[in-house]
Parts: C-alpha cells; structure tokens; sequence
C-alpha cells in the first residue's frame, strides 16, 4: 500500500462536495483536470487500488489536510483533454494516446483540519514534498512513517 497527498482549492471542490457525491466517490479532481506530467505519471505508474491519500484544501486561508480517501479506481483517461473547446482540451492528445489521466477516490472520513502551519511544526515531516519551498504538485507520494505520524497529530 502506498499513501499520497491530493490537493484541491476549496474553490473548485471541497471535502464537503466529495461527501455529498454519489457513493462519495468522484473522478480526481471533477471540474479540475491534473495538467502536471510527474502527478500524472503518480497517478499512471505508481497508484493501486486501496492506497490511501489526504485531501488537502490549498490556496485557502488555512491550506490543510481535511480527510482521508481510498484510491477505487485506477488511471484511466480523463475525457476533458477530448472535448473541444473546454479550457481542458489538448489537441495533442487522442483516446488512442490520451496524455491526462484520472483516478476515482472515495471518501472514507472527513477529519478536522491540520494546518499546513502545523505540519510544519514537526520534523518527522520535514522531508514532506508539501512542505519543501516552491513545491505546487497536486498529488503527492509520501512515507507510511509519514502517514502513521499525520494519523496521531491530535488538534
């Protein structure tokens, strides 16, 4: 099993659109196509059913993790890159050889919020991708270490 850290902007898609979602399951991120070739290839080449992830709110206020999610099901291609005219569309890419994928997650629980202030604090996690300056990637790997210590920070 491995574990990640999937971002999105409480603009676009919150924990609470995710819980309000047919079987609280939806396409990663719905309205938002990852456009990123490394998030991409976590999604195509190193993603397996049953990982589990962070949502995290970005570009927020107060930018934290606010739940936990289930990998349900595996990279296939994301349909906005053939859509002509949608801000998604890349004329590069075909249904025999689409460029952009997309995984389906599903909620298992809704957390109260770490901040990204918090995490900070802590140097179990200092080696986190979300923490290292300059680093905007929407999806993210990280340690089961890291995962296990993120589990027990108590707010």
């Amino acid at each position: 099993m491995k574990y990640w850290l999937m971002k999105s902007e409480p603009s676009v898609f919150t924990i609470e659109d995710l819980e309000k979602t047919p079987n609280q399951t939806v396409d990663w991120i719905p309205t938002k196509g990852i456009r990123n070739y490394q998030a991409r290839n976590f999604m195509r080449d190193d993603m397996s059913l049953g990982d589990l992830a962070f949502f995290y709110q970005s570009n927020c206020d107060t930018p934290g993790i606010v739940g936990i999610m289930e990998i349900t099901k595996l990279a296939y291609p994301d349909p906005l890159q053939f859509q002509k005219g949608h801000k998604y569309f890349d004329p590069k890419s075909s249904p025999d050889n689409p460029r952009w994928l997309n995984v389906d997650v599903t909620l298992v629980k809704k957390i109260p919020l770490i901040e990204l202030k918090t995490l900070r604090l802590f140097s179990e996690l200092e080696e986190m991708m979300i923490l290292r300056k300059g680093n905007r990637l929407s999806i993210t790997p990280i340690t089961k270490n890291e995962w296990l210590f993120i589990n027990n920070i108590k707010n």
